[in-house]
């Protein structure tokens, strides 16, 4: 796709400075106030990598673009430690998340003037945005989950990395290269995504750094649950792909029936596996996504 206005922020924690990407198909002052979506990354690659991402010759693939072009003004952020963020001794876990996302919201507003967004999280960037969801709930309209997990019992992902437990413990930050970029494509099942995508994402990430932060890790392996959905108020979208090893349908339906708000769904998209908006039938996850996002009010003026 071609032709989108993009714009750089930095946002302000304290001392820390966090990286923010906007991306819409006209420039603020020329295409008015559109609704907002701001996605929230994962544990081993930032922002603009994941969401923004462009694979030679495959089309398709930068989830800020195709959003978009369906008509949202959409933001992303490189939490602490991770892309053009500062790093600090920190370990970037679930809660200094939730702060990176209250110091965004602020930029949000300043530009838009807007006070809530619908809020996407992938993987612990799903516990990141429901954990902010809890703490405040007034910024977020709605709140998408994907690749979610809650207690991580039974999780076949989680039971692998536990095994480095006192490494996540011991540092701040661990190593990423090329083979470990490829594992998250093919850890789960094979064949769910294209040729060219793991490399493509390794070679935009690895050109911004070759270390993570270990906090998300960590608090995944040793500290679930980290957030409660009793203390959700907003419409909740919870996408689990078919062959994701982060948690079972078992954990993710317990928290869906705590939900206390009635409009709710939850899908499961055959095919896919951790990486939805990186799979091969994202087509069908931006569907999902899409519809969810722009579901009519309900006629009774209920609000849930």
């Amino acid at each position: 796709m071609t032709g989108f206005w993009s714009g750089e922020y930095r946002a302000q924690k304290g001392d820390v400075s966090l990286y923010m990407l906007r991306k819409r198909t006209e420039a603020p002052d020329a295409g008015g106030r559109k609704p907002l979506l701001f996605l929230v990354h994962g544990s081993s690659f930032s922002g603009p990598s994941g969401f923004d991402l462009h694979v030679p010759g495959k089309p398709g693939y930068s989830l800020m673009e195709t959003f978009a072009a369906f008509g949202f003004d959409v933001w992303t952020l490189d939490h602490e430690g991770y892309g053009k963020s500062d790093s600090t001794d920190g370990n970037s876990n679930i809660a200094e998340g939730v702060k990176d996302l209250r110091a965004g919201m602020e930029v949000v507003r300043r530009e838009t003037g807007q006070d809530s967004c619908a809020f996407y999280g992938s993987s612990s960037g799903a516990l990141r945005a429901a954990c902010f969801a809890e703490a405040k709930p007034g910024a977020v309209s709605k709140l998408i989950l994907d690749a979610f997990v809650w207690t991580g019992e039974g999780s076949p992902t989680l039971k692998e990395r536990a095994k480095k437990l006192d490494q996540w413990r011991a540092s701040s930050m661990r190593p990423v290269d090329r083979a470990f970029f490829r594992s998250i494509f093919t850890r789960d099942m094979p064949g769910t995504s294209e040729e060219g995508v793991a490399d493509a994402l390794a070679d935009t990430e690895l050109a911004i750094c070759n270390q993570v932060p270990t906090g998300t890790y960590l608090d995944m392996c040793a500290h679930l649950p980290v957030c409660d959905p009793k203390k959700v108020q907003c419409p909740v979208l919870i996408i689990r792909g078919e062959h994701d090893g982060i948690a079972t349908e078992e954990d993710l339906l317990a928290y869906f029936r705590e939900l206390p708000n009635r409009d709710k769904q939850f899908v499961i998209i055959p095919g896919q596996a951790h990486v939805s908006h990186l799979g091969l039938n994202r087509g069908r996850f931006h569907h999902v996504l899409r519809e969810f996002l722009t579901m009519p009010e309900r006629a009774d003026g209920s609000p849930g």
